[in-house]
């Protein structure tokens, strides 16, 4: 007898033939079962067999990008498959969340999910077609990216209390940036603006490049967003961080405490890049890529090199912990934009 090993294909959560499933095992030798048993649980079934795209909902050259790059090439070694990144940008990464909602869930077209594109989006964006958890299975946090609290250096504050004080001492006179409206970075500020009971107000920019350059010329008063492309203008002294929202201090800037400590425990929820398939795609294979992702995720270099750029290598989050904080997250911001009335340019 051939016995050759095959591999059987895996029937999705919702397949329609459970009877023909039923038929293939009964007509199978109970010698033959146990190594295609070992074969499916080793490679999910035969998955994958062929290239997997990571579709980046922003250009090229941003964080999101960043993340999917780094985590392709060691995610084909462990899978044995090639691994291409596309970028898609549009309507604020909608564009390429749509897509991959409406791909086959098959485990070979993936969204580099993030926060602009699964929480603020459809939360802002009344048309934007896509549930961020009925329509995705939400595999993995691929890193976390600490939000910061900045102020020019021009402004007479020190640290976070004296900001507290002087934005009281002076309502409706300050100015907030963000990167558009409907934002993460305007999500963020206006949370923290209701819990702290400031009045300032809020000027949205198109894109972080153009808010970054505001910043630094004094023009807005006040940032919270991404750690990152604040970080070399704090560490020259053009900025001063007063608080990050981050599960512990940061390393780069040891001495600037987490919103928990000057009082915002509930404020502090630094952003995150994920990755996600399609509804539907089968468990195992949702599961080899989680391993994948937890295998990549915890090589030393891996490591080494997501502190490198500011991002905090992933905790062991299982599918279902991301979802539940996803939606956690979508609630609670929820409630922002119902009380504000937030809607996406």
């Amino acid at each position: 007898m051939d016995m050759t090993p095959i591999a059987i294909p895996i029937a999705s959560r919702t397949s329609r033939h459970p009877s023909r499933r039923r038929v293939l095992g009964a007509g199978l030798g109970m010698g033959l079962l146990a190594p295609l048993a070992a074969l499916a649980e080793g490679k999910a079934g035969g998955y994958p067999v062929r290239q997997i795209s990571f579709i980046v909902p922003f250009p090229a050259g941003g964080s999101v990008d960043a993340m999917a790059r780094q985590y392709a090439e060691p995610m084909a070694r462990i899978l044995g498959v090639p691994i291409v990144v596309e970028n898609r940008p549009g309507a604020g990464g909608s564009v390429a969340a749509l897509a991959v909602a409406r791909a086959k869930p098959d485990g070979y077209t993936l969204v580099v999910s993030s926060q602009s594109s699964h929480l603020a989006n459809p939360l802002t964006q009344p048309k934007v077609g896509y549930d961020p958890i009925k329509d995705f299975e939400n595999i993995a946090i691929l890193g976390r990216m600490p939000n910061v609290l900045v102020v020019p250096a021009s402004l007479p504050v020190r640290n976070f209390a004296e900001f507290i004080a002087y934005a009281k001492k002076h309502p409706g006179q300050l100015n907030y940036g963000s990167g558009g409206t409907g934002s993460m970075g305007q999500l963020n500020t206006e949370m923290f603006k209701a819990d702290a009971g400031l009045d300032i107000t809020h000027v949205p920019y198109r894109g972080g490049t153009l808010l970054v350059t505001a910043v630094l010329a004094g023009e807005v008063q006040v940032f919270l967003d991404n750690l990152i492309s604040m970080l070399p203008h704090i560490q020259s002294g053009k900025v001063r961080a007063l608080a990050v929202a981050s599960e512990q201090r940061v390393a780069q800037l040891p001495d600037v405490p987490t919103l928990a400590e000057v009082g915002y425990p509930q404020l502090n929820m630094s952003s995150w890049t994920g990755l996600a398939a399609p509804a539907g795609t089968p468990a195992p294979v949702v599961q080899a890529l989680f391993k994948a992702v937890r295998q990549a995720a915890t090589a030393p270099a891996m490591v080494a090199s997501l502190q490198d750029r500011g991002v905090t290598p992933p905790e062991e989050m299982s599918p279902a912990a991301f979802e539940a904080m996803m939606s956690d997250r979508l609630k609670r911001f929820g409630e922002v934009v119902r009380k504000t009335g937030i809607v996406a340019d």
